[in-house]
């Protein structure tokens, strides 16, 4: 069995992290408004390491001690917050104390056992003692069918056994186990004996919760040997596209209080030796977007994590990536509570506070995370629909701009009144080149003009520049609440994805809402002609840019622009809007001093 490299520096420095997607939209805004004309949006997955040949996990030697292939990344360990289920004590048999004269494991295949709750299916094997699908009732993937969260390419069995140091006398991680179910049909334990080494697995479920109980103790010779459970090679919604780059390994520091997130793919790359560390850490995880697996260890005991980041092949992609993966242990018993589901912010508070925080809002999350306690409170006490709670609380963040916008009318309005006498500065200077020194005092006659009736010359960005923190807010809480994944509004089937109609309505009617806008709003004076034309496009590099984001964001867009239509046509056919023209007065005549 290969065990992970060893051989990195670990004075080498870690390798950067790709450029969020929230910081890559802003950078996209600023570029707009700057340039008007030029706007490219560019997202690609981080791509993969080069790839190793490694031999699969589990395919050889006695050790029995890892999985997937790849490497092996940071690591950490200790809880500080116990749970409210207890896990069952570990299961004690005579070879706990000393080694049996004979082998008490049959060396057969059993039927496989399976956990059927109300709100997941797990089937388990009594070879190696592991799961080997984990189905969620309630979700499907990509690919229409109930969603596994396991990946069966992985080279390693989800709950499978790792050995940091010595190693058992035999491959426990492929042996046969005796059976024994448990009478409700919630739980099951698997014992193994070769006459020097025995090992004791017990899971439980419950019912209708996410949350349940393991065990796992390891003796070789009568004596304890160290051992973490494991999962590797990936984790969650496989089916999505780039779902490697989706992969995180994370754990809480209570000494901290902060949470450390690691990428899968940076921890493939970053060499490190693979040996655990000891912490206070509360619980650790490996999540993707939606989904997450939490081990919380019992009695605030000690706890150690290894973050691995193992290249494996997946049924849903051509080629090798590197996937999550982790090891933990809380002690030579190991006994855990151990969430498996959605990365739901309510479920996860109710196990554990500072669970909530699995649920990464990014660095916006001041804002982010507001909006979605507020659309998710409308959808469950008021409208009973994510669609109409976007649409009301868009209307919500457009009426609480309006004073804002409103001067940004008046502002606009002004320069409209002003073009005759910019067009007169613009006369006189006509034939002065670019490159002429003469062309600053021109600009600095426009730029007075502007200040002596109090006219924001950027003003027609104000818009745009309000749009933005709501833009990349909304738009992270769609990738990251599993409470919008398979979210319907009218023809959409699913908000947290682009729509799936040949043609697609919402960026279209974008567009088009983009257009009337322009039309609208008043043109100021003294504006380039090309610029003007170049801003004519604008609603087609919009549409572009919307036309695969998720439909909930597009939404959002689509309604703010029609709010912001019926404000400005309000304001076109107020007396403020003929009081700011007023306001400027006319040009001076020609001779007059």
């Amino acid at each position: 069995m290969a065990e992970p490299s060893n051989g990195g520096n670990p004075k080498s420095k870690p390798p950067q992290e790709e450029m969020s997607m929230e910081m890559r939209l802003l950078l996209a805004f600023i570029l707009m408004g700057a340039v008007m004309f030029v706007w490219q949006f560019l997202y690609k997955p981080e791509p993969p390491p080069p790839l190793a040949k490694t031999p699969a996990a589990g395919s050889s030697g006695p050790a029995g001690s890892s999985g997937a292939t790849g490497s092996s990344g940071a690591q950490a360990s200790n809880p500080a917050a116990a749970t409210s289920a207890t896990p069952p004590a570990p299961v004690t048999t005579a070879a706990s104390t000393a080694a049996p004269t004979s082998p008490a494991t049959p060396q057969r295949a059993e039927p496989v056992f399976v956990v059927d709750t109300d709100l997941f299916k797990v089937t388990f094997s009594n070879q190696g003692a592991t799961a080997r699908s984990w189905i969620l009732k309630k979700y499907h993937g990509n690919d229409e069918k109930p969603l596994d969260l396991t990946n069966p390419d992985a080279g390693t069995f989800p709950l499978s056994l790792y050995f940091p140091g010595a190693k058992p006398t035999s491959d426990v991680n492929w042996t046969w186990y005796t059976q024994t179910p448990d009478p409700d049909g919630l739980g099951v334990t698997y014992r193994f004996s070769d006459g020097h080494t025995t090992v004791a697995k017990v899971f439980h479920f419950k019912k209708n919760s996410y949350l349940w109980t393991m065990s796992c103790e390891v003796m070789l010779d009568g004596k304890p040997l160290p051992n973490m459970v494991q999962w590797r090679g990936g984790f969650g919604d496989l089916t999505v596209a780039s779902a490697a780059s989706n992969q995180r390994i994370l754990y809480f520091d209570v000494s901290k209080n902060s949470l450390t997130e690691q990428v899968a793919a940076s921890v493939s790359k970053s060499g490190a030796s693979g040996i655990p560390t000891s912490g206070s850490y509360s619980f650790a995880a490996l999540a993707d977007t939606y989904f997450g697996m939490v081990f919380l260890p019992e009695n605030n005991s000690q706890m150690q994590v290894i973050s691995f980041g193992d290249t494996v092949h997946t049924n849903h992609e051509e080629k090798p990536l590197p996937y999550g993966g982790l090891a933990v242990t809380d002690g030579a018993a190991n006994r855990f509570d151990v969430f498996t589901g959605p990365k739901d912010v309510d479920l996860l508070r109710s196990i554990n506070p500072k669970l909530e925080q699995v649920v990464n809002f990014g660095w916006l999350s001041v804002l982010a995370k507001p909006l979605f306690l507020v659309v998710n409170w409308l959808n469950d006490r008021t409208v009973h629909n994510f669609g109409w709670a976007i649409v009301l609380v868009t209307l919500a963040i457009n009426f609480a701009l309006f004073p804002l916008k409103l001067t940004n009318m008046k502002s606009m309005r002004k320069m409209q009144a002003l073009k005759p006498q910019i067009d007169a500065i613009n006369e006189k200077y006509k034939n002065v080149s670019i490159r002429d020194p003469r062309k600053a005092d021109q600009n600095q006659e426009v730029m007075d003009l502007y200040k002596k009736h109090g006219v924001n010359p950027m003003g027609g960005c104000v818009p745009m520049l309000l749009q933005i923190p709501f833009f990349i807010a909304f738009y992270k809480v769609f990738t990251v609440s599993v409470e919008m994944r398979g979210a319907s509004w009218l023809w959409v089937h699913d908000l947290s994805q682009p729509e799936t109609l040949p043609i697609k309505i919402l960026p279209l009617a974008m567009i088009a809402s983009q257009f009337v806008m322009q039309k609208m709003t008043p043109q100021a004076g003294g504006v380039d002609p090309n610029q003007q034309k170049m801003m004519m496009f604008m609603p087609l590099i919009f549409g572009i840019m919307f036309y695969n984001f998720p439909s909930g964001l597009v939404l959002y867009y689509l309604t703010s622009n029609l709010v912001s239509m019926g404000q400005q046509y309000f304001f076109n056919h107020t007396e403020a809007a003929a009081a700011a023209a007023r306001s400027v007065g006319p040009p001076p005549k020609k001779g007059r001093k």
